[in-house]
């Protein structure tokens, strides 16, 4: 057979992403959810599945959910039961997990993304529904034998799974980082995917561009970052095309990706719905959404990644650029919202957050901001009115106030003596320069007209950097006219 060109295959990519609830206790018990304590502390007879223990749904997991849900723009079921999926997990001791088969808490939905070309294009969903997570097996502890830490077990998971309309890695990726920004912003997620906060399996088929069956689905799984489930979409992209090359048959099977050579192999063949052998779990009532609980969590929410870049564009006029800066992180985000609660000046608040400020955050231990937000902006209102000029308050006031965080913007510029000087100060300064430098005058008016540099910078150096460097220019260009006109 001659050999087809990869171009002629079209990679296909649907995602599962698991993201476990920020909640304080369980799903189904008040056993705590909190990371990284001592292994099988978090557990009771209910994680432990000791006979006649009955479940009892937290509240909070559902509201989280369906918080979520109308961030994607899901519609949200009113009636829901849980169901048993009878899978063996060796971490999780009831032998089946409890999830949400027929009954998702979110159906359909959809999540917008920016491509790599700078365009936008939708990610639709198939369901969000809730479930159980499953503790954890390690293996790198013992030779030849492995442990189980049940701390996560029942620790409460929203499963997001999209339609198969993800066509690249990038686009894989982008809609990771916009899940995992809204996870953030919503409270719901810490986002954290080292620490198993949040994963992705994803499903990658490939098949000839104009086929319209899918080809056959391969599930990879064990990716920790955003970056390696790129690499893995792209390593098993190239695997199955170098296959379908050779005319050979992909098996639908899960494959672990190693982050280390960037490959993917096998661990399974993959199962089939029916495996799954779902029934009602008949220890867990049904539950409903009523039209008011719906409107009290939606009247809750935050605001999302995209409506704060919608607000930022259409209120404050910002560029995509500061718009991205700003809202990758939702302290950042909220840090420009108060400071624009002070200023009228949106702009340069943006760019002082974006540049100065943001260096300081990346510089400190805690990530707190040591500037507060009215320090800031009575900084900017102190620049703009004239009272103190951009380059002594980058270089002398903004670090004053890092070390001095109860000073006020007025106090730091008069223990730096840095207020700005009138308009009779800076003439005299500039007389003295030009008697200071004579030839230079001279080699000025001769047509050297880049001396001014020299003056100015003489101007700024004997008023400490208090000048007002328009004004400053303005008077030194005319004192200098004025002087050649009287040479002559």
């Amino acid at each position: 057979m001659e050999k087809s060109l990869p171009n002629e295959f079209q990679l296909v990519v649907g995602l599962e992403v698991h993201i476990q609830l920020s909640t304080v206790s369980k799903l189904f018990a008040a056993d705590s959810a909190a990371y990284g304590l001592p292994p099988n502390t978090n557990v009771s007879v209910i994680t432990l599945a000791h006979p006649g223990v009955l479940p009892k749904l937290n509240k909070q997991a559902v509201e989280y959910a369906i918080r979520m849900g109308l961030a994607c723009n899901s519609a949200i079921s009113r009636y829901c039961i849980f169901d048993r999926k009878n899978y063996f997990y060796p971490d999780l001791p009831k032998g089946f997990q409890t999830t949400q088969d027929r009954t998702p808490i979110c159906i359909g939905g959809k999540i917008r993304i920016q491509t790599k070309s700078g365009g936008e294009r939708v990610v639709e969903l198939n369901r969000i529904h809730l479930e159980e997570d499953a503790g954890k097996s390690i293996h790198d502890l013992d030779a030849n034998d492995s442990f189980i830490d049940l701390n996560r077990a029942g620790v409460p998971l929203i499963e997001l799974v999209t339609e198969p309309c993800i066509y690249s890695a990038d686009e894989a990726m982008a809609f990771l980082t916009e899940i995992r920004h809204t996870v953030k912003f919503l409270d719901i997620c810490d986002g954290n995917m080292e620490q198993g906060s949040l994963r992705c399996d994803a499903n990658i088929s490939v098949n000839r561009r104009g086929d319209k069956e899918l080809g056959q689905k391969v599930e990879v799984k064990n990716m920790n970052s955003i970056r390696n489930v790129g690499r893995a979409i792209n390593h098993e992209f190239k695997r199955q095309v170098d296959l379908l090359q050779r005319d050979e048959q992909i098996i639908s099977e899960t494959r672990l990706f190693d982050a280390n050579k960037g490959t993917t192999s096998g661990m399974r063949m993959k199962e089939e719905l029916n495996d799954y052998r779902y029934f009602p779990e008949p220890d867990l009532s049904p539950f409903t959404v009523s039209d008011e609980w719906l409107e009290e969590i939606r009247s809750k929410m935050p605001l999302t990644p995209k409506e704060l870049r919608d607000r930022f564009r259409k209120v404050y006029k910002l560029s995509d650029y500061d718009i991205g800066v700003l809202t990758s992180d939702k302290s950042m985000a909220i840090y420009f919202e108060e400071v624009c609660k002070r200023t009228i000046y949106y702009k340069q608040a943006a760019n002082w957050i974006c540049g100065a400020i943001k260096s300081i955050i990346n510089n400190e231990t805690d990530g707190e901001m040591s500037v507060s937000a009215t320090q800031l902006a009575d900084l900017i209102n102190a620049i703009e009115s004239g009272k103190i000029n951009h380059s002594a308050a980058s270089k002398h006031v903004l670090p004053f106030l890092v070390k001095n965080h109860t000073d006020s913007v007025s106090e730091a510029i008069e223990k730096l003596n840095l207020n700005q000087s009138g308009e009779e100060d800076i003439s005299n300064v500039i007389l003295e320069v030009l008697n200071a430098f004579p030839d230079k005058v001279k080699a000025y008016q001769n047509g050297k007209k880049n001396l001014i540099g020299l003056f100015m910078g003489e101007v700024m150096k004997r008023t400490k950097g208090s000048t007002d460097p328009k004004k400053m220019n303005d008077l030194l260009r005319d004192a200098l006219e004025k002087r050649e006109l009287k040479n002559r």
